[in-house]
């Protein structure tokens, strides 16, 4: 039996499981399983590669797509270009990192926007914001990112209240923040709500809720609305072709 599995801190809300299991059932792969290995620490990677029979591969979550890094012995070119890792591809005695948030998020993307859009502010600087800066060059797409605290390239959400043609001068605006994930669903980035406009493309990276508090109160402004669902699908896609190749 082919192993595969998603190592994470806290997995009870993982998307990942779910479909592989649908994935496996709906093409009738009757050799693989996919599984979710908890990981208290980073150090228990050796343990669990060790003792797992058949582990081929596994994705990887907060908080260890970058402190992964140190146990792989090569990186593809995505996970050099991003600086994080979230697929793990075991070959022999070699762990191959690999970041297919990178491929979602800018294949999601790419289907989605009309191509007169080329600026956009990131929501956050977490590891997944990582993915989308990388992408966005690729893009062609001039982005400033976003942080709650004042920092080197980024401006604050203090800055665009008091100047709100920060957020209504762009055409797109990517959360890569967590805010807004069930339960907390009346999260969302403190933005000037107003400013939100009919211009506006939001790409939020939460797919749970469906309809994030941020894609409702744009939407309502006129603003177009996407989440995350379509491009966790397509890094999941991403990840099984790394495994399979």
């Amino acid at each position: 039996m082919k192993r595969f599995g998603l190592i994470g801190k806290t997995l009870k809300h993982s998307f990942s499981k779910k479909y592989f299991a649908e994935k496996f059932s709906k093409e009738n792969i009757t050799d693989s399983r996919y599984d979710l290995f908890e990981l208290r620490t980073i150090v228990e990677l050796t343990d669990l590669i060790q003792s797992t029979v058949g582990l081929e591969g596994f994705n990887v979550t907060i908080p260890y797509k970058q402190e992964v890094m140190p146990f792989l012995t090569n990186l593809d070119h995505s996970a050099e270009r991003v600086g994080a890792v979230n697929v793990v591809k075991i070959v022999g005695e070699q762990l191959i990192g690999y970041n297919s948030d990178y491929y979602g998020f800018k294949a999601s993307l790419s289907r989605w926007l009309s191509n007169d859009v080329d600026s956009a502010l990131v929501l956050g600087t977490g590891g997944s914001s990582k993915a989308v800066l990388v992408a966005l060059e690729d893009l062609n797409i001039k982005y400033q990112n976003v942080s709650r605290s004042a920092k080197e390239g980024c401006i604050t959400y203090s800055d665009i209240q008091e100047n709100p043609d920060m957020l209504s001068d762009v055409q797109l605006i990517i959360n890569t923040t967590p805010l807004g994930t069930f339960p907390a669903v009346d999260e969302m980035a403190s933005l000037p709500v107003n400013a939100f406009h009919t211009g506006h493309h939001v790409f939020d990276l939460v797919y749970n809720p469906s309809m994030t508090k941020l894609m409702r109160v744009a939407k309502e402004q006129g603003a177009k609305t996407k989440n995350g669902l379509e491009m966790l699908e397509l890094q999941a896609e991403k990840s099984w072709e790394i495994w399979n190749s």
